[in-house]
């Protein structure tokens, strides 16, 4: 009698009209999984939305590929999820990443799901990262390629999904992807990668509060609460940030903001937007160290280069970082990422 064939494992990748993403189904059909290809509907607003333009983009690599495609709408859950934990972040006074929740609460929260629901194998997304098994583990690794490792933005997924996710254009270069499109001919080869908040598009994160909270104007002053100038909403500023201050005879650099008094605080003085020892909460954990304290590297945002650090556990969810060296316009809100060479042991969020 012939032998049953095996059956192919079945992946579910999130073609999100790009060229990562549609490599990443072209490396698993190749490497003979049962590819389908969804393209995460989740932002139909403002003019820089190109929601349409995108799942087209991405129907069309399906084709080219040879794979099934579908469409699913997470409008109201990424409205939920993402923009108002944006929002309400920002009206706080923090400075929140919604980028890392979109990874958090949509590609491998509600996709993963239901992906999984619908008998996947897999979930994969044309993210610059990799998995991999160490002491019959899987881990979350940086991508080979420093300047399109994507790992910091992964960092807050729960480590549970990382048996079922797979990173194919991880271990290539960004260089290396684009020729492997080019090879295989597919149609969107030469687009440009996407910029802007995740799913909403090319536009200032400035520009997008803008849309949704209200102006209020108040007083830009220095350390001794001399006014220097008017803003138009202290929620609109960031730790750090020296443009579109308005302000004669800098650079101003903002230290400080008091939501209840509308005032941005500036200085001239860079050294005021440095700190050396950060407090994380909300940890999320992939390898919690087993000694209460230890030395590791850190991201304090996207593109950094790892300063080294160490780090005091508190509890489950909260540590002390203490930087070697002083760290500039660390965030409230945003996240520290942790990470022992190229492994990322966790991340939390920045009090």
């Amino acid at each position: 009698m012939a032998e049953k064939k095996k059956k192919k494992q079945t992946v579910f990748v999130g073609l999100s009209g790009g060229v990562d993403s549609s490599v990443c189904a072209a490396l698993l059909k190749k490497a003979g999984f049962s590819v389908t290809g969804i393209y995460m509907k989740c932002w139909t607003e403002g003019a820089s939305c190109t929601t349409q333009e995108d799942e087209r983009s991405a129907r069309i690599a399906a084709d080219h590929l040879g794979i099934p495609f579908f469409a699913w709408n997470f409008l109201d859950e990424y409205r939920k999820r993402v923009v108002e934990y944006m929002l309400e972040g920002y009206a706080k006074g923090i400075t929140p990443n919604p980028d890392m929740m979109c990874n958090k609460e949509i590609k491998f929260g509600l996709f993963f799901e239901k992906a999984m629901s619908l008998g996947a194998d897999f979930v994969a997304t044309g993210h610059y990262a990799r998995t991999e098994k160490r002491n019959g583990k899987t881990v979350l690794l940086k991508g080979v390629d420093p300047e399109k490792d994507q790992s910091y933005f992964l960092s807050f997924i729960a480590p549970a999904v990382l048996d079922r996710v797979l990173f194919p254009v991880g271990k290539f270069t960004k260089t290396q992807v684009r020729d492997h499109a080019r090879k295989i001919c597919l149609p969107n080869a030469e687009r440009k990668d996407s910029q802007g908040i995740c799913f909403v598009g090319k536009v200032s994160i400035g520009d997008f509060l803008r849309e949704y909270i209200p102006a209020k104007e108040g007083n830009i002053v220095d350390a001794k609460g001399n006014i220097l100038g008017k803003h138009d909403g202290s929620y609109y500023y960031t730790i750090g940030q020296r443009d579109g201050l308005g302000l004669a005879g800098g650079p101003y650099y903002v230290v400080k903001k008091d939501m209840r008094a509308n005032t941005v605080t500036v200085s001239k003085d860079e050294k005021d937007i440095l700190e050396d020892t950060i407090t994380l909460k909300e940890m999320n954990w992939f390898s919690r160290p087993e000694q209460s304290s230890a030395k590791m590297t850190a991201k304090f945002r996207y593109r950094q280069e790892d300063a080294p650090v160490s780090v005091e556990i508190l509890d489950k969810d909260s540590c002390v970082i203490k930087a070697d060296q002083p760290q500039r316009a660390v965030t409230p809100g945003q996240f520290a990422v942790l990470y022992k060479e190229d492994e990322v042991m966790g991340a939390g969020v920045i009090v």
